[in-house]
C-alpha cells in the first residue's frame, strides 16, 4: 500500500431523496435554475430566429442569396457558414458563462448535499 492509499479521504455523504427535494425548493437552487434559464431561453430564441431567417431566405429569396460577394462566393454560402460560426460562438459563450456563473453555484449545492470534495 502506498501512502496515498492509507490517507484516503472520507467518503462523501449520500443524500437521501428528501435531501434532493429540499434542495430543489431552496433559494440557492432556484437562483441557479433562474440564471440558467435567463441565459438559455434568449440564446435559443436568438439562434432559432437566425436559423429560420436563413431557411426562409434560402427558400424564398433566391436572387438575394445568389448575390456574388467575390469570385464564386455568394451571400447564401457566407450566411450558411455563418450558421456554423454562430454555433461555435454560442458554445464558447455558454462555456464561459457556465464556468463563471453556474459551476460555482452547482459546486456549492453539491457540497451542501454531499459534503466538501477532497
Amino acid at each position: 500500500m502506498t501512502s496515498i492509499d492509507t490517507e484516503a479521504s472520507p467518503p462523501a455523504r449520500t443524500p437521501t431523496a428528501q435531501d434532493f427535494v429540499d434542495m430543489q425548493a431552496s433559494p440557492e437552487f432556484q437562483e441557479l435554475r433562474s440564471r440558467l434559464r435567463r441565459f438559455v431561453f434568449p440564446m435559443t430564441a436568438f439562434f432559432l430566429s437566425w436559423y429560420i431567417l436563413f431557411v426562409l431566405l434560402s427558400t424564398y429569396a433566391h436572387e438575394f442569396m445568389s448575390t456574388r460577394v467575390f469570385g464564386n462566393i455568394n451571400l447564401g454560402l457566407l450566411l450558411g457558414l455563418g450558421q456554423f460560426v454562430t454555433t461555435f460562438a454560442i458554445t464558447g459563450i455558454y462555456v464561459r458563462f457556465a464556468n463563471r456563473e453556474l459551476d460555482p453555484r452547482a459546486e456549492a449545492i453539491r457540497n451542501e448535499l454531499e459534503g466538501p470534495r477532497s
